[in-house]
């Protein structure tokens, strides 16, 4: 497409020549060639010439990066706890959310929980993995409806918490999937602000 492009303009431009040489114009097509509107045209001639075109992507970066064979959904919770309830918050979790972890019921496992040491303080987070994806975590909230243990829990966590704020997550397809690990560990939450178009070679170098 480039080799059509030069062929053609520079066609063009030998046409120019011509007609200028024969009304005896060479000087003046010279001067003229310098005017800004001319020279606006032939520089964006020049650089089109190392302008790669790049067909558009027709997938999206989800289906490009992500594991579409399992399809697991993540969900990620921040809970920030009032500092003199967060014992009590602690408890309260661990009494009710190993329990839906392990009943097969719900199709979702917690992969871990923890409070932050650093960053914001008094804070829970919590990790869900919903096998099957979208369709697992709408079945599990449905459920989780109908479950009067955990609308209690709901209720009394509440009174514990001044604000809360969740993600879905899905995992890259260059990364194993998180093993729960025996503990007390300390784990880093790393964050990325990329540039737009970039994510495809973010993947690549990791």
């Amino acid at each position: 497409m480039a080799t059509g492009v030069l062929q053609r303009v520079g066609g063009g431009l030998g046409r120019a020549k011509v007609r200028a040489r024969s009304a005896g114009q060479l000087v003046l097509w010279s001067r003229g060639f310098t005017t800004s509107s001319s020279r606006s045209r032939e520089d964006s001639w020049f650089k089109s010439l190392f302008v790669r075109k790049v067909d558009p992507r027709k997938d999206a970066h989800s289906n490009l990066l992500t594991k579409n064979e399992e399809s697991n959904l993540y969900k990620i919770q921040f809970h920030n706890v009032k500092p003199e309830c967060l014992d009590a918050y602690n408890k309260l979790c661990e009494d009710v959310l190993p329990s839906i972890h392990a009943d097969k019921y719900y199709p979702c496992e917690l992969v871990g929980t923890w409070n932050t040491w650093y960053g914001e303080q008094d804070q829970a987070v919590h990790l869900w993995r919903y096998r099957g994806g979208y369709p697992a975590l709408t079945e599990v909230m449905n459920k989780l409806r109908q479950n009067k243990e955990f609308t209690a829990y709901r209720k009394e966590r509440g009174k514990m918490l001044l604000s809360r704020r969740n993600q879905l997550l899905l995992e890259f397809s260059f990364w194993n999937e998180p093993i729960p690990r025996e503990g007390p560990n300390v784990y880093e939450l790393r964050s990325y602000q990329l540039r737009p178009g970039t994510m495809i070679e973010w993947g690549n170098y990791w």
